[in-house]
């Protein structure tokens, strides 16, 4: 199996998803037991990258930083935004295969 493009856009966002995913779950115990907090910027920065389906989920699933409207709003605004790119890719590809 040759790799292509796409697929290789998948394992980033994968990892990217999964690394974002990890970071909210220790955020969320690190916040419980009073210890030093992993900063937003890192938490929202992994996400702009390409990790948001990992952080909306870990969001939701630690019911963590859903009080901050940056969080709240962001994260799936990130997600959609990234979607939609990325939809855009493959229609451009589409597109313009046969020219």
């Amino acid at each position: 199996m040759e790799w292509n493009l796409y697929m290789y856009i998948g394992v980033y966002v994968l990892l990217l998803s999964l690394a974002a995913f990890l970071l909210m779950g220790i955020d969320k115990g690190r916040a419980r037991r009073g210890r030093r907090r992993i900063p937003e910027r890192i938490l929202l920065g992994v996400a702009l990258l390409g990790g948001s389906p990992g952080g909306v989920l870990g969001m939701h699933m630690f019911r963590h930083k859903t009080r901050h409207w940056y969080f709240r709003y962001g994260l799936p605004g990130i997600l959609m935004l990234q979607a939609a790119l990325v939809a855009a890719y493959a229609c451009w590809g589409l597109f313009f295969r046969g020219a």
